[in-house]
């Protein structure tokens, strides 16, 4: 039947492919997952491996684009994805770009 709040209220991880997806730093979630799964996306400096990676919190996501490389700190999550503005509230430019 119907819900009564949200899916998730809080949260407090989420999946990588989710994650770049939802922080606008690729298109298409198809196009975050099969970065992570090459090998170009890498979770307080371990290699990610599948799109299915938790990331949370504090963690540093670092992303090998064509463009170059960008370290981003994870601020927050989004049940869905935004506008760009509102986007860029879920991380933290380290380095990069």
């Amino acid at each position: 039947m119907g819900r009564t709040a949200p899916d998730v209220p809080a949260l407090n991880g989420q999946r990588i492919d989710k994650w770049l997806w939802h922080a606008r730093i690729v298109r298409t979630r198809e196009a975050a997952a099969s970065l992570a799964m090459s090998g170009h996306v890498r979770v307080n400096g371990q290699r990610v491996k599948a799109a299915s990676r938790i990331v949370r919190a504090g963690d540093v996501v670092t992303v090998a684009l064509g463009r170059g490389v960008r370290i981003l700190k994870v601020a927050g999550f989004a049940e869905r994805r935004g506008p760009a503005e509102p986007s860029r509230s879920l991380f933290e430019e380290l380095q990069g770009n």
